[in-house]
């Protein structure tokens, strides 16, 4: 039975297996993957079956088998709770598949949650505050963490502010909000924070992650304000994830901590502009501990890296110190010694080591290595980034779906879609 690893890639997996008129199914042997489990309240009821599958998951749900897979084995780790009666809580109250799609996939433990005691009570409060089908369905989608929330004042107060920017938002007009929490309010300066950064164009799915986080960030008044300023000069796009990155980072450290670590990065012979140009590609580069600089730096040299390819690396891809000691040498090692690519190939393309082990870099270097004896990739192996750095669609159709012999591209597909040894 092969592993899907193409994360919510579905429909193509199944195009692709009809091109080949393979009559296997994505279900086949689905018992090999189902994960069908009882709730303590469902063994107390006494029910022999549960709806709440991976199959289930991913058929009515349409949710990507592996993602799937995850929330189940985590679902039923838990002696608390009853997923089935929280799907039929959601549809009772009118949300739709896609919908619970959205609040399963953005928030799994959404499913852990209470059905009787904390979501029932809390849905039929909206309700009778006013809330409309369409309204209530449309918000908690949207933002599902929000029923998470414990305080019923806060629970409130973000309900109906998360309200009135969709609805704002709605409008073919900018529409300026000004909030109306209580002055000295716990609320009130994430609130007013949070439409500051409305207004510079940080987008909806930005703020509500803020808003109902804990991130100090957007806590804050005057150094709040400082922060905003200092990531709009270095030419953050406040309508992207790194902008916010980069508030945080900003938000947290004193200016006597940022010298600090620009310093350790000086001594390790980066100039202060090769410093902040690494910040920009990526903000949490100044978060780290001087030790893990270090201990990275060394991580890379030690694995045959001279100092200026270790430098060209990290300039290229400031990512590649935050990555683990062990993630570092195994994906170094496996595309040298396993793969027959000059350490060379890693310097001058560092993206690798930010690539997934079992859902890119084995599967396809499997792949490779089953066409070269076959003289099908010529006599040169195809550099690192041709056969990495493309996406999955093409890939298969470089490596896999150009050949016109199908017994071939079932052994390829067969290669491709097998689970890796762990």
């Amino acid at each position: 039975m092969y592993s899907l690893i193409l994360h919510g890639r579905r429909t193509l997996e199944l195009q692709i297996w009809r091109n080949l008129r393979v009559s296997v199914t994505l279900l086949q042997n689905a018992s090999a993957f189902s994960n069908p489990f009882s709730s303590a309240r469902a063994a107390q009821d006494g029910r022999k079956e549960k709806t709440f599958t991976v199959s289930y998951l991913v058929d009515s749900l349409g949710l990507a088998r592996k993602l799937a897979d995850s929330i189940c084995r985590k679902v039923s780790s838990q002696s608390k709770g009853d997923p089935d009666s929280v799907l039929t809580l959601l549809r009772s109250h009118g949300f739709t598949d896609p919908q619970i799609s959205r609040i399963i996939t953005v928030y799994p433990r959404f499913l852990m949650l209470n059905a009787e005691e904390s979501l029932g009570p809390k849905l039929q409060f909206l309700q009778s505050r006013g809330a409309t089908s369409s309204e209530l369905t449309e918000i908690v989608s949207k933002v599902p963490k929000i029923l998470g929330i414990k305080k019923d004042k806060a629970f409130s107060v973000y309900y109906d502010f998360i309200k009135e920017i969709i609805e704002a938002d709605k409008s073919s007009k900018y529409v300026k909000l000004c909030h109306s929490s209580p002055e000295g309010s716990a609320q009130e300066n994430k609130l007013r924070n949070v439409l500051a950064l409305r207004e510079l164009g940080v987008p909806q799915k930005l703020l509500f992650s803020m808003l109902i986080s804990n991130f100090q960030s957007v806590s804050g008044k005057e150094r709040f304000e400082e922060s905003v300023k200092k990531v709009l000069d270095m030419g953050f796009d406040p309508t992207t994830l790194k902008f916010v990155h980069a508030l945080h980072a900003v938000y947290q450290m004193s200016d006597k901590t940022i010298e600090e670590k620009v310093n350790v990065y000086k001594r390790l012979g980066f100039d202060v502009e090769d410093v902040w140009e690494m910040f920009k590609k990526c903000p949490n580069i100044l978060a780290l501990s001087e030790q893990k600089i270090l201990n990275s730096t060394e991580t890379i040299l030690g694995l045959g890296f001279c100092r200026d390819e270790v430098a060209m690396m990290v300039k290229c891809y400031p990512q590649c110190i935050r990555y683990s000691a062990e993630s570092v040498k195994k994906k170094t090692e496996f595309v040298v010694k396993k793969m027959n690519w000059p350490l060379k190939a890693v310097a001058l393309f560092p993206q690798v080591l930010g690539y997934s082990m079992e859902k890119r870099i084995i599967p396809r270097c499997n792949v490779i290595k089953a066409l070269m004896p076959k003289g099908l990739l010529g006599t040169e192996l195809p550099s690192m980034p041709c056969v990495l750095a493309c996406t999955d669609q093409a890939f298969l159709n470089k490596y896999l779906m150009k050949h016109n012999d199908d017994e071939l591209v079932r052994e390829l597909m067969a290669i491709f879609t097998k689970a890796p040894a762990s």
